[in-house]
């Protein structure tokens, strides 16, 4: 445990990760280390056939392959560490290959599906004003929820917003006409209606409280039931629908790239799979020749 703790503060310190992510590494490290007590394995001993029964016992408890690769890297990103900054000289993670990732397309929203949310929160009130700059914030930037609630008004400057992503990276994200023109209201009437504490963060629940991503989600999900859309919602579907409707309109990938605060081209390029397949089924639909008629 004492090992664990030093890892867990060395990713929060230096690394600057989230405290989610840090108690997801701690739940996959314990769970190894509750494999080599089991299996009266020693930490700086295991070998690789001893990695290998490991995987096969997280196999068996039906892990999907993106989870497989999390604790795998958690894993051998630990092993790194000991072997810097303590006297161990093996990483028995490193012969280990990732699985292959799922193909799975993000879900996003049409544009008449995401009309039906935006026309859901009531403006008359603090709570359906803050619900309405939440939905257009979410769609006009692109942000992570986790960049949406750490919001302060310091960080707003008209039509840009200073967010802090992953590692606590910080970047400026756009908002256009539609999101100002929500913000401008909710600011001048439902949040100062929210903000019994004096507090700098913008989003607010109605004990006048920090919103947190299962707040967030809480009001998402009440907000599709209000509408025709037969869809499980959630938060990063925004973000999805950001970058895919960019893409729709002619955007390249670098710039969505660069809105979306993606380090590596290969994350933003899922989104090209689900523009490919609409773009073929417009050739399909609209070209003289694409079919013979029958």
């Amino acid at each position: 445990m004492n090992l664990l703790n030093k890892y867990l503060d060395y990713l929060k310190m230096q690394k600057n990760y989230s405290d989610f992510t840090i108690n997801s590494y701690k739940n996959d490290i314990l769970e190894f280390l509750d494999f080599l007590k089991k299996y009266n394995l020693s930490i700086s001993k295991v070998k690789y056939e001893d990695i290998k029964l490991f995987l096969k016992v997280l196999n068996d408890k039906k892990n999907k392959s993106s989870t497989l690769s999390r604790k795998i890297s958690c894993l051998r990103g630990f092993y790194n560490f000991l072997i810097n900054n303590l006297d161990f000289n093996n990483n028995p993670f490193v012969l280990i290959r990732l699985p292959k990732k799922e193909k799975k397309l993000p879900r996003f929203f049409y544009y008449n599906e995401l009309e039906q949310l935006l026309d859901v929160p009531n403006l008359s009130n603090p709570l359906g004003q803050r619900d309405r700059v939440i939905l257009e914030i979410l769609y006009a930037s692109g942000v992570r929820v986790s960049e949406l609630i750490n919001i302060k008004i310091v960080d707003i400057n008209y039509e840009e917003i200073k967010v802090f992503g992953k590692g606590s990276k910080e970047r400026i994200v756009r908002i256009g006409d539609y999101a100002r023109e929500a913000l401008d209201l909710y600011l001048n009437d439902g949040y100062k209606k929210l903000n019994k504490h004096n507090s700098n963060y913008l989003f607010l629940n109605d004990n006048g409280n920090k919103l947190t991503t299962r707040g967030i989600r809480y009001i998402l999900d009440n907000i599709i039931r209000k509408t025709s859309i037969n869809k499980k919602i959630s938060p990063h579907m925004l973000r999805h629908t950001f970058a895919t409707h960019l893409l729709n309109e002619g955007c390249d990938i670098l710039s969505v790239q660069e809105l979306l605060g993606h380090e590596n081209l290969s994350t933003t390029a899922i989104y090209t799979h689900i523009t490919t397949d609409r773009l073929k089924d417009i050739y399909y639909k609209v070209h003289p020749r694409a079919k013979i008629k029958k």
